[in-house]
């Protein structure tokens, strides 16, 4: 199930075998439980919250080999952070302890419009991951390396690190790279972000982003086919368009999957989550419109939660649910809500 396989010039590509490295800060979160604004919440509920972490926690799920890079304080905060994603069945022997830096907090602030979220991150242990964590020996036996647009906008030395990662011609590293745009204006108060995640986004291998993401970034009037025309390198291309669809272009064509329609608890977490199930579809050997069905189905999982990861369905559901024809995917998204 978990096997990779290399194109052999025919079919969908695909990394090639061995274990997936997700590399990025994971920071300890507060969020009101239950959902309320910040200011009215009797109760905080302690988590753990990183994009690159919580891709590493749901592969782990769908039974991928998967480790995580990062680092963290010498702190209760980075041993919760630790045991957590440890627990989620994901290697952390790779993750260095900072006994000067602290790890890294966030605060999560529901209200009607959205959850707003309050950093706590300057400073902080990951924020000094540079290059030199790609020299690991971890690397050379990976099939893939994730990364986000979250790393480069944290220090001068962790946009060394992605930029190193994405030098070479996508195709021509020993591992593939994917990249999930994710981008946090908070992090990017020059205003640089949309030149720089570009660029960066361009050398992938796989890249995930964002409809309403790409349309803030790079052009209001952009479509799926437009940010395509942006993005022209990257193997497979990802657009999400939110609780519509998700669209997948690659050397297989153009595949559209429509979003099944789900109870939303907090949207945080859910593109990680679909990019983790997409990723995992793909190593498990799975069509491109089974990777975007996975997606779609992890997604839900975190959407169904307060926190970033929830619990996927049972196996066998998931089974049955990749099997349905096009027509009767389509029928059963179109149910509300979708369980």
């Amino acid at each position: 199930m978990t096997a990779a396989r290399v194109s052999a010039g025919t079919g969908p590509w695909r990394p090639a075998p061995g274990p997936v490295v997700c590399v990025g800060e994971t920071m300890a979160a507060l969020a009101p439980d239950p959902p309320a604004p910040l200011l009215n919440a009797a109760h905080l509920r302690l988590s753990v919250a990183g994009a690159e972490s919580n891709v590493a926690m749901y592969l782990a799920d769908h039974g991928i080999p998967v480790a995580w890079l990062s680092a963290l304080g010498d702190d209760p905060l980075g041993h919760r952070v630790r045991s957590t994603v440890a627990a989620a069945g994901v290697d952390v022997s790779h993750v260095r302890t900072d006994p000067r830096r602290p790890t890294g907090l966030l605060v999560k602030d529901p209200g009607p419009a959205g959850t707003r979220v309050h950093y706590y991150r300057r400073g902080s242990a990951a924020s000094a991951l540079g290059p030199e964590a790609l020299d690991r020996a971890l690397l050379r036996t990976a099939s893939l390396l994730h990364l986000t647009g979250i790393t480069p906008a944290l220090s001068e030395s962790c946009r060394e690190l992605v930029t190193r990662a994405l030098t070479a011609e996508p195709g021509a590293r020993p591992y593939a790279v994917s990249f999930d745009v994710n981008h946090r204006a908070a992090l990017w108060p020059d205003g640089t972000a949309p030149d720089v995640l570009r660029a960066l986004a361009d050398r992938a291998d796989i890249v995930f982003v964002g409809l309403d993401e790409a349309q803030g970034l790079w052009g209001e009037d952009l479509t799926p086919e437009g940010i395509r025309a942006q993005l022209p390198r990257p193997r497979i291309l990802v657009v999400k368009d939110g609780a519509n669809a998700a669209t997948a272009f690659s050397d297989e064509g153009v595949h559209t999957v429509p979003t099944p329609r789900t109870t939303v608890v907090e949207a945080v977490g859910a593109g990680d989550a679909f990019a983790a199930g997409f990723l995992a579809g793909l190593l498990r050997g799975e069509s491109t419109t089974h990777a975007l069905r996975l997606g779609h189905i992890t997604a839900a999982s975190a959407l169904r939660v307060t926190g970033d990861h929830g619990p996927l369905p049972d196996p066998r559901e998931t089974e049955a649910l990749l099997a349905l024809s096009t027509g009767e995917w389509t029928q059963r998204a179109a149910v509300s809500p979708w369980t």
